[in-house]
């Protein structure tokens, strides 16, 4: 298996004020998709605890979707446009 840790492109860019922003998203989207990817861990503790049945804050959860769709979506089109810039930029290799 092929360690890709240190070989994947990163999923955010850092702003001029050196915030980690994921790619597709706003600052503002950034930290909401964050907060809510914290969320099912919390939820799941106090489910846990008081013996609650239904997770609470479940609608969170399509909110989350509807940022990291928005984000994956940005990332493939980001990832397919710096391939076809490094093939164009391979101009010593003969296509024909």
């Amino acid at each position: 298996m092929i360690d890709q840790r240190h070989n994947a492109p990163r999923r955010y860019f850092v702003d001029a004020q050196g915030h980690r922003v994921l790619i597709g998203l706003s600052l503002e989207e950034t930290a909401e998709f964050e907060a809510l990817d914290l969320a099912p861990t919390e939820t799941m503790q106090v489910v846990a605890e008081t013996g609650m049945g239904k997770r609470a804050g479940a609608g969170d959860d399509v909110r989350w979707f509807e940022l990291y769709s928005k984000h994956e979506g940005a990332w493939r089109a980001w990832i397919a446009r710096s391939q076809a810039e490094r093939t164009q930029d391979l101009g010593f290799v003969n296509y024909v």
